[in-house]
Order: structure tokens, then C-alpha cells, then sequence
């Protein structure tokens, strides 16, 4: 990773992985670590929003169009969700989450997804899709 790299890369949640997340293999179920996958995108994609200026407004996800899992999440694990963002269309916005621990010293790619999101209006009791950027 270079340092440009690095310094695009925004921290969206680090949590402690707990015993009542575990599978009966002793491992945290895949399906707690993509709630925080989708979790920590939301706030990377909204974190890239207010960077770039563009109107505070609720986005919901539409695609996961990618989850690897390449190591098991153990407890104990201090997991890290780093964003990055990947593409902006008209209303939506894409980002790639990259799940990680701090085992021993050594950093564990654990998880990566790419995560899309779309702004939507919520007024008059329908979700459409409005521009990311503002109207």
C-alpha cells in the first residue's frame, strides 16, 4: 500500500468481536461481519459525501457486489472496517470495505466487500433515488 493509499482510506468502525457472535465452529458468523460491512459503508460513503461538499441526505444500500472472506474472525479480534471510495454515479455512490486485525503485531486481511449505497428522498412515503450530488 503507498502512502496516497493510506491516507484515501477513512477508519468507519473498529469493534472488539464478542462470544455471542460465534458460529458452532467457534468463529464469528459471516453474517455479523457483513452487518458491519454494510454498517461501516454507509458511514465511509457518507464520510466521502461531506468531503466532497455534497448535500447531507440518507442513502440505503442497493448491492454488496462483492464479499471475500479470507481468514476467520475470531473473538477477541479488534476488527478494523477501512473504506475507500470507488466510484459516484448519479445517485449512487460505491464503496470498498476492507476488514482487518491487529494479530500479534501482524495485520490481518481478514474481509473485503464493495458496497453500493443510493440517495434517496424520504418525503411523501416513497424512496426514489435523487442525485448524490445534490439536485
Amino acid at each position: 500500500m503507498t502512502n496516497e493509499d493510506a491516507a484515501d482510506r477513512y477508519l468507519a468502525i473498529k469493534t472488539v468481536m464478542m462470544p455471542r457472535d460465534t458460529n458452532p465452529y467457534g468463529t464469528i458468523f459471516g453474517g455479523v461481519i457483513l452487518s458491519y460491512i454494510d454498517q461501516a459503508g454507509a458511514v465511509g460513503a457518507h464520510h466521502a459525501i461531506r468531503q466532497a461538499g455534497w448535500p447531507d441526505q440518507p442513502i440505503v444500500s442497493v448491492a454488496m457486489n462483492s464479499v471475500e472472506f479470507h481468514r476467520p474472525v475470531f473473538v477477541g479480534d479488534i476488527v478494523s472496517f477501512w473504506t475507500t471510495l470507488v466510484r459516484v454515479g448519479t445517485t449512487s455512490i460505491t464503496v470498498h470495505v476492507n476488514v482487518e486485525a491487529d494479530r500479534q503485531g501482524e495485520i490481518a486481511q481478514l474481509t473485503e466487500a464493495e458496497v453500493t449505497y443510493v440517495a434517496v428522498d424520504l418525503h411523501g412515503g416513497k424512496r426514489r433515488p435523487v442525485p448524490i450530488r445534490g439536485a
